[in-house]
């Protein structure tokens, strides 16, 4: 059997000097016992697979809301996405797998319902507690509102694993200075290639964009060239799918061409010491500028188009109007949450309340909270 030492030791074979190994970890803020044959990301990945939250992330649609259809990614489904395509870099790499793919779970865990109009919502409803952001909140839930253990609150997450949501939480401070792990950095760069790639996926099957349009881009026409020269096809659904395919290897291949070419002069340093140098892997530039011209287009494209406006000013308005009753009364949130308005702004816990629902949940709820003869809103 593998055990745990047994573990370090292919981790120490198996890894870049510069990768997170196991044996390094800063451990947990309340101490637990190592496990048998289980590394600390490996738990720390089957923690965060496990919780409710996660599982509620089926239930959060990624851009467009359920009342447009069900091919459509939710935030699950674009999680394990993200997982998958951060796996493979880290494992180009020679990163370690365990530690990037719970990285990449828990990215998304904090996303309230209704897509980014959800949280445009909530940032403005609490803009006067310091406002929302998603990064942030997905901290407060595997610290504090996600309750499976006795001895501790929250999941009990590795240091390194905290660390890297915490970046996320702290984008701006973090281009700068010493740079976060390698494996948090390639996270970063997959739920970007995910995102775009899968974003363009989506909008060209519910009609909202056509080939045409997509091809005035420079990173699509590269694309299409690839996927011609490689299948000749021309069917569009086939298209489509090798398209989506073909950008997201494009844009793989291409960050890890750049990563290995500039790690080549970090071997045998540790990953401290890379940190401390602060490397920063990134794409080509002309790669870069074209996936900035991408996601421009997909913002004024896709984001903003008129199928998409009343729909998400409806979501936008259904979470104002049940923010306000709650903070106007508390004892309409659930048990746990005027517990927790005990010691804190009641402004911020509606605020957490409403972001952990699902866009199903929040739908349901919505019809009760302005019913002023209701009791509690139910619990997630």
């Amino acid at each position: 059997m593998l055990d745990t030492r047994r573990y370090d030791d292919r981790e120490h074979l198996l890894l870049a000097s510069f990768a997170m190994n196991s044996r390094d970890t800063a451990g947990r803020i309340y101490a637990e016992p190592t496990h048998e044959y289980r590394g600390p990301f490996v738990r720390d990945r089957d923690r965060i697979l496990h919780s409710s939250a996660f599982r509620r992330l089926s239930g959060k649609m990624q851009v467009f809301t359920g009342e447009m259809g069900i091919y459509h990614r939710t935030r699950l489904t674009h999680t394990f996405e993200v997982a998958s395509v951060a796996r493979t870099m880290a494992r180009v790499l020679r990163l370690n797998e365990d530690l990037t793919e719970a990285l990449a779970l828990m990215h998304d865990i904090g996303h309230p319902p209704y897509g980014h109009c959800g949280e445009d919502a909530l940032s403005e409803c609490m803009r006067d507690v310091g406002g929302f952001s998603h990064n942030e909140f997905a901290l407060v839930i595997v610290q504090e509102l996600e309750q499976r253990y006795s001895g501790f609150p929250g999941l009990n997450l590795s240091v390194e694993t905290l660390g890297g949501q915490d970046v996320r939480a702290h984008k701006e401070e973090a281009k700068v200075g010493r740079s976060p792990l390698l494996e948090v950095q390639v996270v970063d760069a997959a739920d970007s290639i995910a995102y775009d790639a899968h974003d363009v996926d989506d909008a060209l099957q519910m009609g909202l964009l056509s080939l045409d349009e997509l091809s005035e881009l420079a990173i699509i026409r590269r694309a299409l060239a690839a996927v011609s020269e490689r299948w000749g096809v021309n069917r569009s659904r086939e298209q489509r799918q090798l398209l989506v395919r073909q950008l997201i290897e494009l844009q793989v291949t291409d960050f890890v061409d750049q990563a290995t070419e500039l790690l080549v002069e970090y071997q045998g340093q540790t990953a401290s010491e890379v940190r401390d140098a602060g490397v920063r892997p990134d794409h080509s530039p002309i790669l870069a500028a074209e996936r900035k011209e991408l996601e421009s287009f997909l913002f004024d494209a896709v984001y903003r188009h008129p199928r998409l406006i009343p729909v998400r000013r409806s979501a936008y308005h259904r979470l104002q109007d049940m923010y306000a009753v709650l903070v106007k009364r508390p004892e309409r949130l659930p048990l746990r949450f005027r517990r927790r308005a005990e010691t804190r702004p009641v402004e911020k816990v509606a605020g957490e309340y409403l972001a952990g629902m699902t866009d199903d949940f929040c739908d349901a709820q919505s019809r009760y909270a302005t019913d002023n003869n209701s009791g509690p809103l139910a619990d997630w």
